[in-house]
This record gives C-alpha cells, structure tokens and sequence, in this order.
C-alpha cells in the first residue's frame, strides 16, 4: 500500500506539471499570435479607410432611424430599445451628447421631452413641454 500511494502522488505531481507547462504555452502561444495580427490588421484598415474616402462623396450618408441629442446640460434619463430585443440606451446625457439607432424599430421613453432633440428618419420631432414624459416607437421609412 506503500508504493501505491507513492505512484498515485508522483501521477499528480506529472499532472499538474503537464497542466503549467500547457498553460505557459497557451499564454505564450496567446501573446505571440496576438502581437502577429495587430501589424498585419493596421494596413488592411489603411487601404480600407483609403479606399472609402471616396466613396462618401459619391454614395449619401446613412439617415438613423432616431437620432437623440442632449440641449441642457444635464438630460434626464433617455430610453432606446430595440422593440422586442436589446436596451440600447438607458442613462442620463450630458450636453451635446447624441445618440444615434439604425435599428428597424426602436422604442424611445424621454424622461423630460423639452431637454433633448429628436430626428426620426432625420426629420426633427417636435419637442414637448418642459418636464413632459414621452413614450413613442420610431419604425424605419
């Protein structure tokens, strides 16, 4: 009984040896691939970036399907949603702080209507009453 214990320990000894030395070479292998494709990423972003610069001029910018800017200095909390999915916004604004949705259809609840400026399909919504609670779906033209 002796010697079994002896090799049942040496086997955990050589398991947790095997288990660092494949750590050391997962984080090794982890670095070294990682500093591999930063170099190799910056010059396709370049040639992508210069190849997009002219396209702008010839192709109209993206309209958001709601647009939020912040007038005051401080803009009570502002709601985006993805109707049926993700929160996209939920917090207070600071001033000239925007906010922008290109999702098909976004709920929108403005805790006061009157502190911030809202585009729906880049048309300027009216603002409401200083104070005034909004709840609107803003859908996509």
């Amino acid at each position: 009984m002796g010697i079994a214990r002896l090799v049942l320990v040496g086997l955990a000894v050589l398991v947790v040896v095997a288990l660092v030395v494949l750590g050391v070479l997962s984080l090794v292998g982890g670095l070294g691939s990682g500093a591999e494709t930063a170099p190799s990423s910056a010059p396709s972003a370049a040639a992508s970036s210069a190849a997009a610069s002219p396209a702008p001029s010839a192709t109209p910018e993206r309209v958001p399907t709601v647009l939020v800017e912040c007038l005051r200095e401080q803009c009570p909390t502002v709601f985006l949603k993805v109707t049926g999915g993700d929160v996209l916004l939920d917090r207070e604004m600071a001033l000239g702080e925007r906010f922008r949705s290109f999702d098909p259809k976004v709920d929108v609840v403005l805790a006061d209507s009157a502190a911030v400026r809202v585009q729906v399909n880049g048309a300027v919504r009216s603002p409401g009453k200083a104070g005034e609670r909004q709840e609107f779906t803003v859908s996509r033209d």
